[in-house]
């Protein structure tokens, strides 16, 4: 590990402690001796995201986040609950999901989290273009 401060390519660990899904260090650099925190995570497996016209792209968890964030916005659902909905698809263990099957999970997980939140993703995800669209969402989540 290259120090900050003088560029010193060799450094030791003061500390060592792992925090969620990262471990943090305490590092002093042996010229220097300033000492720096690094942090270390694990690299997830790049997740390939097919689009509904074919095309392919990396999965974007900040996107996905924005996505459902503008769905809850004002709604009683804590950011917990839509980083465990982000970290279900991220650890699924699949090189290769369809943005139908992203945009399903999520629905599912907010009818459980929040109806109104449920109707707000439904009507982008699967783009009413009328009421009757709407009005059916609503009578679906209902009968259920």
């Amino acid at each position: 590990m290259r120090c900050p401060f003088c560029g010193f390519e060799d450094t030791k660990v003061i500390d060592s402690r792992s925090t969620e899904l990262k471990k943090r260090r305490r590092r002093e650099c042996t010229s220097c001796e300033k000492r720096f925190t690094t942090y270390e995570i694990v690299e997830m497996p790049l997740i390939m995201v097919e689009k509904k016209d074919g095309s392919f792209e990396p999965f974007d968890r900040n996107k996905l986040i924005t996505g459902i964030y503008s769905a809850i916005k004002k709604r009683p659902v804590n950011v917990e609950e839509v980083s465990k909905i982000a970290d279900e698809i991220e650890s699924s263990n699949v090189k290769q999901i369809t943005s139908v099957e992203i945009g399903n999970l999520v629905l599912e997980r907010l009818k459980e989290l929040d109806v109104v939140a449920y109707i707000r993703f439904a009507s982008v995800y699967k783009e009413f273009n009328d009421l009757d669209s709407f009005i059916n969402a609503v009578n679906e989540y209902s009968a259920e």
